[in-house]
């Protein structure tokens, strides 16, 4: 029996979704918000954590690495995520935090079942269909600071906060914010913000 802890957001799709992988007689299904994730994780231990990235209470993607962190005495979940091809951040971060299935979320069921069972034998799976996702996302222009430069300027941090948070000057803050604007081609800090955000790097 593999046991899958299915991580939704929208409750009407994660039970429906759920009860729908209960039909395989060889899936055992849990599900849970992204709230509730971390709990479930340590009582339901699943052999599959199956996250949908679309996080409704946080900016972008949830701490996907934490959520099936290693913890002592256990071997943390295999990890497949529900994802678009429309978001390439959400699939290059998905993937740094060790990410074996990717499933396109406008694929069929059978297609995430199938997912599931591979990464259940540590196998990659990766859906056809988010290949082109995968290209965009070796594109993404920010780097690692920048990204956590903008990730606390989303959050309303002021240039002196994100200094003080970062170990930086305050003309370093600003050189990466006007680097962050011109790299994403955005008019102002506020665009860059929401372009980074469309594009899942946030």
């Amino acid at each position: 029996m593999i046991r899958v802890l299915l991580v939704h957001d929208a409750c009407l799709v994660r039970s429906v979704l759920a009860e729908w992988l209960r039909r395989e007689p060889d899936l055992g299904v849990f599900d849970a918000s992204w709230h509730s994730a971390p709990g479930s994780l340590r009582s339901v231990r699943p052999d599959v954590c199956a996250a949908d990235l679309d996080c409704s209470d946080a900016y972008g993607i949830p701490p996907l690495g934490e959520l099936c962190a290693r913890e002592a005495g256990r071997t943390p979940p295999r990890l497949l995520v529900l994802a678009g091809a429309n978001r390439p951040g959400l699939l290059k971060r998905a993937a740094e935090a060790g990410a074996l299935g990717y499933v396109d979320k406008e694929s069929s069921p059978e297609k995430l079942v199938r997912g599931i069972r591979r990464v259940a034998q540590g196998e990659r799976f990766i859906d056809d269909s988010l290949g082109f996702g995968f290209l965009k996302a070796a594109e993404m222009p920010l780097t690692r600071r920048e990204l956590s430069v903008l990730s606390l300027a989303a959050e309303g941090a002021s240039v002196a906060e994100i200094a003080g948070s970062l170990h930086l000057s305050h003309g370093t803050v600003r050189n990466y914010m006007a680097a962050i604007t011109r790299k994403t081609g955005a008019r102002n800090r506020i665009d860059a913000i929401r372009i980074s955000q469309g594009e899942g790097w946030l």
